[in-house]
């Protein structure tokens, strides 16, 4: 390599810095992502404490991952450059069969697990009303067939199992359930959670624990609300060529149902499906409008019993089934709520 080609290469090279440096300090900083759907890192302060602590660099280096010029467009590249390479995974999710996006799933922490379920344990000790217990095994367990071989997958049974050994409450067995319809549209093909037919066989497990009747899946009437879903495996994998998922709604809101949302900390009266969602690119977010503090549910069943759920946004989908077996309903998400 001459001399004057070294040069050229570093002049090269310096520019191409440059110019990402100039538009990173160009570019204002983006707040939230609408196609990962979640809040992006800013700028950390800085501090002789946090720069000492190690604390800025961590930030920081987070910050310049969220911040990067054209973030998205590189996520996608990568993920294309992967498959040539004939690798069918990028940041975790794999590409399978039928254009299904489906991320592997790693145990959590033993000594985080222990201390989660302690608490289940002792809230059902000191409960005097009944506590039921319902873990939903995801996608990379109920479609692992679907992995390639070697893909590092921990079994979600053992934990579960572990879990319901130890917990103290009536355990809800929707593995089971998951299980036997496997061959079915149970998951979203580019999102973590269940779809709304997932969600019903995930009621009547919930309601064959309780010693209450559930409805058969003939009494619904589906609709689709949208065949346009891309959710979140979509937009964190980066594979964006996969063709999109369809929601469906099965039970409508009944006419004497009443919903209130407590999102700003005062009630106001929303409906069991925000459609406006549906203009959104968060559309799983159409189900009781997405994550909130607190949503109370008065169905006007005045001899059924009330029920309290802590709840996770697999119960926002499920949370329509329930509008006949209760008279009010609360679900409070304790992600919001420090102890």
């Amino acid at each position: 390599m001459t001399k004057t080609s070294k040069w050229i290469q570093i002049l090269l090279f310096t520019a191409l810095i440059s110019v990402f440096l100039a538009l990173f300090l160009a570019m204002p900083d983006v707040l939230f992502s609408e196609q990962e759907n979640r809040k992006l890192t800013q700028a950390p302060q800085f501090t002789l404490e946090n720069l000492f602590s190690g604390k800025f660099t961590q930030k920081f280096e987070s910050y310049i991952t969220d911040q990067f010029p054209l973030r998205d467009r590189w996520i996608t590249v990568k993920a294309r450059s992967e498959l040539l390479t004939g690798k069918k995974e990028n940041k975790g999710v794999y590409l399978c069969e039928d254009d299904t996006l489906i991320e592997a799933y790693k145990a959590p922490d033993p000594a985080q697990l222990e201390k989660n379920i302690d608490a289940v344990r002792t809230l059902s000790e000191s409960a005097d009303v009944p506590v039921y217990f319902a873990l939903i095994p995801g996608a990379a367990e109920i479609h692992s067939s679907l992995l390639p071989k070697n893909a590092p997958n921990d079994s979600q049974k053992d934990v579960i199992n572990f879990c319901y050994e130890n917990s103290g409450a009536v355990n809800v067995d929707i593995y089971s359930a998951l299980q036997s319809h496997s061959d079915e549209y149970i998951f979203y093909r580019t999102d973590h959670h269940w779809t709304s037919l997932g969600a019903y066989y995930g009621y009547t497990s919930l309601m064959d624990a309780m010693g209450l009747g559930h409805s058969p899946l003939t009494a619904f009437d589906r609709r689709t609300v949208t065949d346009e879903f891309f959710g979140t495996v979509y937009s964190k994998s980066g594979i964006n060529w996969v063709k999109p998922d369809t929601i469906e709604i099965f039970a409508e809101q009944d006419e004497a149902t009443t919903v209130l949302n407590y999102s700003e900390g005062e009630a106001v009266k929303t409906e069991l499906y925000d459609y406006g969602c549906l203009e959104k690119k968060d559309k799983y977010s159409m189900f009781m409008g997405g994550i909130t503090p607190l949503i109370t549910v008065e169905t006007g069943n005045t001899d059924a019993p009330t029920l309290l759920v802590v709840r996770d946004s697999y119960m926002d989908s499920l949370a329509p089934f329930l509008q006949n077996s209760f008279s009010k309903i609360y679900f409070i998400d304790l992600r919001y709520y420090k102890t």
